[in-house]
């Protein structure tokens, strides 16, 4: 604690008496003190009266007429008791020096006080010890007033006492010296004594006696213990003594424990029976709220009485309640396979706000006597479980059939009753139903002009099939034809020599047509060719819920026939396109586009599993996506330890097609099983909000996660981490998925560094939108222009060639640690460059190998940039063998295409420290260069590595890219006469 804080803080001292400990008090001495005096004619210790007539040992000297005096009185050894400084009251007479006739000059009406400091007691008779060097003068003392004579009684008028200090003392003890030099006076009495803090509680700390400080100014910290039943809140719990004996500046404190109450400040009482306290801190015992008690002293909560609970989120101080009665009143509106449900709120909540409503559902039969639990498909709306309104609607059920369902009234405490929920029951007979979707077709023949289909009969047909409606149409156009057909086969005719048709099929009842199935593609043969199809050789072109395999046999006839039956799915656009097959490895899964479906929730239902709403726990708020936030949170599936997953969730007052498009980028990374892929969990459709829930990766995207470690990894670490991203472009690619927004912010990385690519949804930014500038085409759209190939720009052809010009952006960004590509560029000027053959230059420290690799996938040729695999084993071999990354590309010091080679900043654009700092991204170190001196650029030019060690830039990475901006600041100042600032 310094001075200043003294003065600032002293007016904050707390009440309490200083106390003085007293080390010598001549005042009740019985004896002769016993003191040496020197010489003997000075100094004489004689009986008398002080001014109360109490009689006293005093010494008195009165050699005024005789010159030069120098008469010394020294104590007994005085022991310290372990003080450091040390008080000395003295109580005195003094005689006027002009009271005495014939008094010559030399009378004086002052003396000195002096100690002297040792280990042990000295011997001091027959010693010479009277001279001033082995003492240290504490002060010269004169009188505040004297006396001129003595009065009757014989009692010395006019005492005068005065107080002095002296310190910091070290060794055990000290004498005291008084010095007359001239002066007529008396010694009537010499205390010697301390001072110290008492004890003293406060803020139910207790705080043990504390010697003063060495110097008056000084402040001792005393350590605070807390009371019984009390706990610390802030520490450490201090006060400080200061030269006074007095407390001051509280520091800390505790309060009473829960349980216990303060009173009076400096005692904890237990709350009495019927009270509680259920947290520690000042506040008083309450009473216990209603339904509740507490039997015994110091309860920290009222235990609920026997059928009374506290919610999970209740507050001690909350009364106790119960579970609500029944629904009441349950009525039922059935329209064919759907049902209506509505019931009056419980009569009784149980003392709470938060009932809602459970549905459980059963199928019966029609006898009652055996029930069963409703399918996954039946559907409830609002939701099933939570509901908050008295009313659901309920689809998807069977035609023709019983079935029971359960409203459970339930609350806050429901799960804390050993009773099941109160409920009501209703049993309702649904009624005729459209048949189901016909699940797939088949291809019994086919011709030049026509083909002939089967199909099965829906899985629900609902009653009998009355006829099937074909709807078929020229994959490249859009007016379709109808054709009846009353049984499951058709022949299609009339048709085109070598054209692919898009057909769906529905069947019909009584009760109406139900849904179109899933488009199927189909082909004639190709005209002037003698090689026909035998007919009954069966083609199965399986539906896009199925998978939609190509029969080997097909692949072999198409060969013998010199025919491509392959559809190319670049010429078969989403809103009309159906699922077809590419070529691609034996066994290798091949993706299906999620928007080929009529119905893209089936795609939902086929490629994401749906998971139980209770068991995702949210826990906070992580991120914002395009549809919602994201969140961090874990997930608990039957059977499985709980993990913590990423949850994106579709904000509230979404529309269908908001919906559909959100729910597609879960169809699309459910078909994906790789390490590198970020990993789906599943999704929840039948609650809100609905949520697409993956691993979650610690670390976050790579971009910003490279900026925050600048310079920390190893060359042959960041190679690792792009060999992750290419073996995962490598598994999309052999899987003829594109991803078309491959780039460092859409990979994220887990807490092992492991990179995964993430991000699928890049098809509703091809709509027009182009608020965003990062996004653009001259087509309309949005196109992430600076990670995007030059043919997917001008002319939308997105191909597993122009993911890999994009890894190679991506290979840029991991060596720049983050850097935006291209910098401040411009979409357009962007454009222009790489039209002009410009091509990102290598990042600092950079290695030739991995930069001519760059440079290779930003081929203009698209035919003749490498594959996927082709990468991932060239990174490997480097992996192998790390002296291939010892040769680092070369960076001119001057650029010559400054409108690409950004990664060394003009010197001539910087005014000042500040500027050249911010423009090499190491603003960090602002302040290390300006307090060392280092305030301009002809200062810092002359920089070396020890300066910036000295400085505090300690990281190697910084170091070389400080330094190899210094050295290139060099060269552009000497090729310039401009003075730098």
């Amino acid at each position: 604690m310094t001075v200043d804080l003294f003065a600032l803080l002293c007016v904050l001292v707390i009440t309490s008496s200083a106390m003085e400990e007293t080390l010598m008090d001549t005042r009740v001495a019985t004896a002769e003190l016993g003191w040496t005096a020197y010489p003997n004619s000075g100094w004489e210790e004689v009986s008398g009266y002080d001014e109360n007539l109490n009689t006293i040992r005093t010494y008195q000297v009165c050699n005024v007429f005789e010159p030069s005096q120098n008469n010394w009185l020294l104590t007994t050894f005085i022991d310290r008791r372990g003080a450091q400084r040390i008080y000395v009251e003295i109580r005195f007479t003094v005689r006027d020096c002009s009271s005495i006739p014939n008094v010559p000059g030399s009378c004086k009406e002052t003396f000195n006080l002096y100690y002297y400091e040792n280990d042990a007691v000295i011997a001091t008779k027959g010693t010479v010890f009277w001279m001033e060097a082995p003492y240290l003068k504490v002060d010269t003392i004169a009188a505040d007033e004297s006396f001129s004579q003595v009065d009757f009684g014989g009692r010395l008028m006019k005492v005068n006492t005065e107080v002095r200090s002296f310190g910091p003392l070290s060794k055990n003890g000290f004498y005291l010296a008084f010095q007359d030099y001239g002066a007529c006076m008396s010694l009537l009495s010499v205390r010697v004594f301390y001072k110290k803090c008492p004890s003293v509680v406060q803020n139910f700390a207790v705080f043990p006696e504390t010697m003063t400080g060495a110097e008056s100014t000084s402040l001792v910290i005393a350590r605070g213990t807390c009371i019984a039943n009390s706990e610390e809140v802030d520490v450490p719990i201090k006060l400080y003594c200061n030269g006074d004996g007095e407390w001051m500046v509280p520091i800390g404190s505790c309060t009473c424990k829960a349980g216990f109450e303060p009173d009076n400040g400096n005692v904890c009482r237990a709350c009495p029976p019927g009270t509680f306290k259920s947290t520690q801190g000042p506040s008083l015992c309450l009473q216990c709220p209603p339904n509740s008690r507490s039997t015994s002293e110091a309860a920290t909560i009222c235990v609920c009485r026997n059928g009374y609970y506290r919610g999970d989120g209740d507050q001690p101080d909350k009364p106790c309640t119960s579970v609500p009665s029944s629904p009441r009143n349950v009525i039922s509106i059935v329209n064919e396979t759907s049902v209506i449900l509505e019931w009056h709120a419980p009569r009784e909540t149980g003392g709470r706000d938060d009932v809602v409503y459970n549905i459980v559902c059963k199928k019966c039969q029609a006898n009652r006597r055996s029930c069963s639990h409703c399918d996954d498909n039946v559907e409830f709306v609002p939701r099933q479980l939570g509901l908050t309104e008295t009313r659901v609607f309920i689809s998807n059920l069977l035609a023709h059939t019983v079935y029971s369902f359960e409203i459970q009234a339930v609350n806050g405490v429901s799960n804390k009753s050993p009773y099941p929920a109160q409920h009501v029951s209703i049993d309702i007979t649904t009624n005729q139903a459209a048949p189901s979707i016909v699940p797939i077709m088949h291809q019994i023949s086919s011709t030049m002009n026509s083909f002939t289909l089967s199909w099965p009969q829906p899985e629900q047909p609902n009653g009998i099939i009355l006829d099937y409606e074909l709807r078929y149409y020229e994959k490249v156009k859009i007016n379709s034809t109808i054709l009846r057909s009353q049984t499951n086969t058709a022949r299609v005719e009339a048709l085109r020599p070598g054209t692919v048709y898009v057909v769906q099929v529905r069947a019909r009842t009584v009760a109406g047509f139900g849904k179109y199935s899933s488009k199927m593609c189909f082909q004639t043969l190709t005209d002037g060719k003698d090689c026909r199809l035998r007919e009954q050789l069966p083609l199965i072109a399986g539906s896009a819920a199925a998978g939609v395999v190509f029969i080997v046999s097909l692949i072999a006839i198409s060969i013998v026939c010199k025919l491509s039956l392959r559809a190319d799915m670049s010429n078969c656009p989403s809103p009309l396109g159906c699922p077809t097959h590419f070529s691609g490895s034996p066994g290798m899964k091949i993706y299906i586009d999620p928007f080929t479906y009529e119905d893209p929730n089936e795609a939902v239902r086929e490629f994401a599993k749906e998971i139980d709403v209770s068991t995702v726990k949210i826990e906070e708020v992580i991120g914002a996506g395009e549809f919602g936030e994201v969140y961090k949170g874990r997930l608990k599936l039957p059977g499985k330890r709980e993990i913590y997953v990423a949850i994106k969730t579709l904000k509230a007052g979404y529309v269908e097609k908001q919906r559909r498009d959100f729910l597609s980028e879960a169809s699309i990374m459910g078909q994906f099983d790789h390490p590198n892929i970020i990993r789906l969990e599943g999704v929840v459709t039948k609650s809100r909000p609905v949520m697409i829930v993956t691993e979650f990766m610690e670390n976050g995207a790579l971009d910003s996660f490279l900026r925050q470690n600048d310079g920390q990894f190893t060359v042959i670490q960041l190679v690792g981490m792009m060999r992750g991203i290419s073996a995962g472009m490598k598994y999309l690619s052999e899987m003829n998925y594109v991803h078309r927004d491959l780039a460092a912010r859409n990979i994220l990385v887990n807490s092992n560094l492991v990179c995964k690519v993430s991000d699928f949804g890049l098809s509703r930014y091809l709509q027009d939108d182009t608020s965003d500038p990062s996004y653009t085409s001259s087509l309309g759209g949005k196109i992430p222009v600076r990670w995007t190939a030059p043919e997917a720009i001008a002319y939308r052809k997105f191909t597993s060639a122009s993911d890999v010009w994009s890894y190679g952006i991506v290979m840029w960004e991991v060596m720049s640690f983050g850097e935006r590509p291209y910098w401040d560029m411009s979409n357009q000027d962007v454009i222009n460059a790489i039209e002009q053959d410009y091509r990102l230059p290598p990042p600092m420290d950079c290695p030739s190998a991995l930069h001519q690799l760059m440079l290779d996938c930003w081929q203009k040729d698209r035919n003749v940039r490498p594959r996927f695999t082709d990468i991932v084993s060239t990174l490997d071999k480097m992996i192998r063998n790390p002296a291939s990354l010892k040769a680092v590309a070369n960076i001119p010091a001057v650029p010559s295409q400054p409108l690409l080679d950004r990664s060394i900043p003009d010197v001539n654009t910087f005014s000042s420290v500040e500027d050249w700092l911010a423009a090499i991204k190491m603003s960090q170190y602002r302040d290390n260069f300006l307090n060392s001196g280092f305030t301009s650029l002809q200062l810092v030019v002359q920089m070396t590595s020890e300066d910036l060690l000295r400085i505090g830039v300690t990281l190697a990475g910084h170091q070389k890219k400080i330094l190899t901006n210094i050295q290139s600041m060099r060269v552009q100042m000497s090729q310039s006469s401009t003075p730098m600032a």
